[in-house]
C-alpha cells in the first residue's frame, strides 16, 4: 500500500497542518466502528446531515489513531498530544483531493460502470475475467457512491494492472465529481430504471446525469436495444467511442443471434467482427443473461477469444454480493461469505464480524488466489488484519496457507488442505457458541462447509435485507432535530425479523435505546452483549429483580406494578433506578389517568429509589388522518400531563408519544425522543421512499396436472374448474402462512408472475394454481417481499402488516443479509 505523510496530506488538499507533520498513513476509515489499525490509518472526520465524525476524535485517539482529517479545529482534544491534524474547509471534498491525487498517480487502464441494475455483478464478472490475465483493483462490494468511489480508489497500488469501479448516483451534480476522480478509460452504461428515481423529474434526466461518468472515455459499452440509452448516447459521442450490442440490431458491435434456454442455463449465439460464437452461461433469468452479455461484449473488445470466455464463465456465477448472517450448530452465528475472497473484501467481512458482539471470533478461510503478492507477503498481511480484528480462532484452508501457518502462531490455528479435509476431520462439530465468518475462493467449494455448520432448517427462509433496514432508519432519523433521541421497538423478535441480530446492528448504529415487551427479551439482549438502555413494556412483578440486575428500564403504569418495583428496589438497594411512567391519554389500554397522577408524584418522591427516566403515552391511530383531531387532543393531553410531572418533582425527564406513523406526521411532538418500530421494517404512512425488509421465500416441491372436475386439499374446497397445473410448497399456518390466504384469497410470485392459492392452506404445506406459468421444481416462490408487499396480503385478509410479520414461525430459518 502507497504510504503519505500528514505533510504530503496538507499540500495536497491545502489543509492547516496541525501537530505532528510527520506521521505516515496507509489506509483510510471514515467510521469510528470500523477501525482495526492504527497507526497506519488516517480518520477521516466526515460532516453530514446526521453524523458528524469530529464526535468521535477523542475515541479514536484513544484506539490509537494517530492522524486526522478534520474540518473543526476545535475539535481536537487534549490527549491528542502525539497526533496530528490537517485542517481544512471540508472533509469531503478533502478527501475527494486525496483520492483524485491518489488516482493520478497510476497509468493503468480504468473501467468505470454506472447503471440502475446490475452495476455491482457486472463489475465482479469483468474482474473476475481480466483477473485471469491481469493484477485487477476494483470497488469491494458496491462502494459506488460519493464517499465509496474515492475509498475503492484507495486500494490501487504498484501492482495494480487493471482498474473496475462503480459509480452510483442519487440526485443530480453527482456524477461529475466522480468522473474527474476515476478518470476512466472505458465506460458501461447497464441500463435506466427506478433506483434513486425520487431525486430526478424524469428517466432521461437521470440518464444525462448518468453518462457524465464517459467524458474522456475512449469506448462506452452498453446495449441498444435500451432506446432511450442508445439515442442520447448518439447524440453526445462519436460513433467510433460507442461498442454496442444488441438482440435485435445486427449493426450493433457485437449480435445476439439466438437465446435458447436448456434446463436451468442459457445458451447464447454472438456474433462480432471476429466471428460467431456459442456460450453457455449457468442461468435463465433475463437480468443475467443481460449482465453476462455486457461481461462479453467487453471482454470481446479487450481481445478475449471463444477458450477465454468459456473460462471466464466457469469463474461465474449469481454473485453473492451479500454477507449472509445464518444460525449454525451448536449456538454458533455463522457469517457466510464463501464465494469472495480477496484481501479487500476480507477486511469489509472482518468489519462486518466485529460489529458481531457476545460470542468468540472465528474464521475459516481459503487460499487467496491471484493476489499479485507473494504468498509471504500476502499472509503475513491477512495474519496482522486477523490479529487487529480480535479473532480467537483461525482454520486455514489450502496449501498457500498451510506453507505460511507460521505467521498465525498467536493464534489458536488449524490447516487443512482442502475443505473435504476439515469436513471429515470432524473439527467442525466442536465450533459452540462462537461467531465463525466462512470466507473461500469458489475453487475450495465453501459452501459444503456452510452445509455442516449450517442449522438444519426446511426450505422455506425469511430473508431480512441489513441495507433496507438501515435505509429506513436514517430515513426516520433525517425527519428528526438532532437533539432527538430514537428508541427502536425489537419486541416480538423485532417485528418476527430476529431480535438479536437485528438489535446488534442497532447497537453498532448507534441508536438510542431499544423497547421490547417482555423481560426475558430485554435480558437475552444483555447476554448476547446489548449495553445500550433497553426499556421493557410489560414487566411483571416477578421480573423486577432481573431487570434491576440486567440494567433494565421498566415501563410503570398501575398503582400496583409501582408500589411492587419501588418495594424491590428498597429491598435490592438501589436509588434513582430508572422507570418509565405511562400515561393513558385516550387509548385506554396501559397506563395511569390523568386524574390519578397526583397520587403517582407523591408515590415517586416519596420512594428514595426510582427516578423518572421518561414519561410516554401511546396514540391510538396516528396512521389516520380521520382520527387527527382525536390524536391532536392525545398530545395535548400528554403535555398536561407532562407539565404538572416535572413541575412536581423538580425536573425534566425524557418525553415519548410517537410511534413510526407518529414521526412522520406530527413533527410536533417529536420531543426528546420517539418511538421506531413497524417504520424500521418498510412501512410508511406517507407512502415515503422505505423498503421492504423482509422477503419469505420457499422453493416448489412438486408439480402435477389435476384434471377438470377434480379437487384439491383438505375438505375438497379447491375446485378444478378447467384442467389446471398446481405446485406443492412446502409452507403451511404453523410457519405462519393465514389460512385466510387459502382458496384464491392470497397468491404468491412465480419468476416474476403471479399464482394463487387453491384449496385450503395447510400446517406444512400448501398448494398453488400455476396453469399459466413456466416453472419447474425447485424453482423460487416468494411469498411477501418487494414483488409481494405485507401491505397488499393485510388488505387482502382485513389485517395489518404488523400481523404477517410477526406470525412468521420461529421454525423458519432467517437469512440475514448486506451488501
Amino acid at each position: 500500500m502507497t504510504e503519505y505523510s500528514l505533510k504530503q496530506l496538507a499540500e495536497i488538499t491545502k489543509g492547516e497542518l496541525s501537530g505532528e507533520e510527520f506521521l505516515t498513513f496507509s489506509s483510510l476509515s471514515i467510521d469510528s466502528r470500523k477501525i482495526n489499525t492504527s497507526l497506519s490509518t488516517l480518520f477521516i472526520a466526515i460532516k453530514g446531515e446526521r453524523h458528524d465524525g469530529h464526535l468521535y476524535i477523542n475515541e479514536m485517539v484513544e484506539k490509537g489513531i494517530r492522524c486526522f482529517l478534520i474540518s473543526d479545529k476545535t475539535a481536537i482534544p487534549e490527549s491528542a498530544k502525539e497526533c496530528g491534524f490537517v485542517v481544512v474547509k471540508s472533509t469531503t471534498r478533502a478527501f475527494h483531493e486525496l483520492a483524485r491525487f491518489h488516482r493520478n498517480s497510476f497509468t493503468l487502464p480504468v473501467l468505470a460502470i454506472t447503471g440502475s441494475n446490475g452495476k455491482t455483478i457486472v463489475k465482479e464478472w469483468i474482474s473476475a475475467g481480466l483477473g485471469i490475465k491481469h493484477k485487477v483493483t476494483r470497488s469491494p462490494k458496491s462502494y459506488n457512491s460519493q464517499v465509496g468511489v474515492p475509498l475503492s480508489l484507495w486500494l490501487l497500488d504498484n501492482e495494480s494492472e487493471f482498474g473496475v469501479f462503480e459509480a452510483g448516483i442519487s440526485k443530480p451534480g453527482e456524477m461529475e465529481a466522480l468522473n474527474e476522480l476515476i478518470r476512466p478509460d472505458y465506460g458501461i452504461i447497464t441500463n435506466i430504471g427506478e433506483a434513486h428515481q425520487e431525486n430526478f423529474s424524469s428517466h432521461n434526466e437521470k440518464l444525462l446525469e448518468k453518462i457524465k461518468l464517459f467524458k474522456g472515455c475512449k469506448k462506452i459499452f452498453y446495449c441498444s436495444d435500451h432506446t432511450l440509452i442508445h439515442e442520447e448516447l448518439v447524440k453526445q459521442f462519436n460513433a467510433e467511442q460507442l461498442v454496442s450490442w444488441s438482440t435485435s440490431s445486427i449493426d450493433a458491435s457485437l449480435h445476439i443471434i439466438s437465446l435458447k434456454t436448456i434446463d436451468k442455463s442459457t445458451e447464447v449465439e454472438l456474433k462480432s467482427k471476429y466471428g460467431s460464437i456459442k456460450l453457455k452461461v449457468p442461468f435463465t433469468d433475463k437480468a443475467g443473461i443481460e449482465n453476462a452479455i455486457q461481461t462479453f461484449n467487453f471482454l470481446i473488445y479487450q481481445g478475449y477469444s471463444e477458450s477465454d470466455l468459456k473460462q471466464v464463465i466457469s469463474n461465474i456465477h449469481p454473485v453473492a454480493m451479500r454477507l449472509e448472517q445464518l444460525s449454525g450448530i451448536n449456538n454458533c452465528i455463522l457469517i457466510n461469505d464463501s464465494y469472495n475472497s480477496d484481501i479487500n473484501s476480507l477486511q469489509i467481512a472482518l468489519d462486518y464480524m466485529n460489529q458481531q458482539k457476545g460470542r468468540p471470533g472465528t474464521i475459516i478461510l481459503s487460499d487467496i488466489e491471484q493476489s499479485g503478492k507473494s504468498s509471504t507477503e500476502l499472509y503475513e498481511q491477512i495474519a496482522l488484519s486477523v490479529q487487529r480484528a480480535g479473532i480467537k480462532k483461525f482454520i486455514g484452508i489450502g496449501p498457500g496457507l498451510m506453507s505460511q501457518k507460521e505467521n498465525f502462531g498467536f493464534l489458536n490455528s488449524a490447516f487443512y488442505l482442502s475443505g473435504a479435509a476439515l469436513i471429515e476431520s470432524g473439527m467442525l462439530g466442536t465450533l459452540k457458541n462462537e461467531n465463525i465468518l466462512i470466507k473461500g475462493a469458489r475453487s475450495f467449494r465453501f459452501e459444503n462447509i456452510v452445509h455442516h455448520l449450517a442449522e438444519k432448517n426446511h426450505t422455506t427462509v425469511l430473508e431480512i435485507n441489513l441495507n433496507n433496514l438501515l435505509h429506513n432508519l436514517n430515513y426516520f432519523r433525517s425527519l428528526l432535530k438532532s437533539p432527538t433521541r430514537i428508541m427502536v421497538m425489537v419486541k416480538a423478535l423485532a417485528y418476527g425479523s430476529g431480535g438479536n441480530e437485528i438489535a446488534t446492528l442497532l447497537q453498532h448504529e448507534k441508536v438510542d435505546y431499544m423497547g421490547v415487551a417482555f423481560t426475558d427479551e430485554g435480558v437475552q439482549l444483555r447476554q448476547e452483549g446489548i449495553n445500550i438502555p433497553i426499556m421493557v413494556m410489560s414487566p411483571g412483578k416477578e421480573d423486577f429483580e432481573r431487570i434491576i440486575d440486567n440494567d433494565l428500564e421498566p415501563e410503570i403504569y398501575s398503582f400496583n406494578i409501582l408500589k411492587n418495583f419501588i418495594e424491590t428496589a428498597k429491598r435490592l438497594q438501589v436509588s434513582e433506578y430508572p422507570i418509565h411512567l405511562k400515561i393513558d391519554t385516550g387509548m385506554h389500554r396501559l397506563g395511569f389517568l390523568p386524574r390519578e397522577i397526583p397520587t403517582v408524584i407523591d408515590l415517586v418522591k416519596s420512594s428514595g429509589t426510582i427516578k423518572l427516566q421518561a414519561v410516554f403515552s401511546h396514540l391510538a391511530a396516528s396512521d389516520a388522518a380521520k382520527h387527527d383531531e382525536f390524536t391532536k387532543h392525545q398530545i395535548k393531553t400528554f403535555n398536561l400531563a407532562y407539565k404538572q410531572i416535572s413541575s412536581a418533582l423538580g425536573y425534566n425527564p425524557i418525553r415519548h408519544i410517537l410511534n413510526s406513523a407518529g414521526i412522520e406526521r406530527y413533527p410536533e411532538a417529536h420531543f426528546e425522543m420517539v418511538r421506531l418500530g413497524i417504520g424500521l421494517h418498510g412501512i410508511s404512512a406517507l407512502n415515503a421512499d422505505v423498503k421492504p425488509v423482509s422477503t419469505l421465500k420457499t422453493h416448489i416441491s412438486q408439480i402435477k396436472q389435476i384434471d377438470s372436475g377434480e379437487t384439491v386439499g383438505y375438505n375438497r374446497r379447491g375446485l378444478a374448474n378447467q384442467d389446471i397445473k398446481i405446485a406443492i410448497i412446502p409452507v403451511g399456518y404453523a410457519d405462519g402462512l393465514d389460512r385466510k390466504f387459502g382458496n384464491g384469497n392470497g397468491e404468491v410470485i412465480i419468476a416474476g408472475q403471479t399464482a394463487p392459492f387453491i384449496g385450503d392452506i395447510c400446517m406444512d404445506m400448501s398448494m398453488i394454481n400455476i396453469t399459466d406459468i413456466v416453472c419447474s421444481e425447485g424453482d423460487e416462490v416468494i411469498l411477501f417481499g418487494e414483488e409481494n408487499p405485507i401491505t397488499k396480503l393485510a388488505e387482502k385478509i382485513n389485517t395489518i402488516p404488523y400481523e404477517i410479520l410477526t406470525n412468521v414461525s420461529s421454525r423458519v430459518k432467517r437469512v440475514f443479509y448486506k451488501d
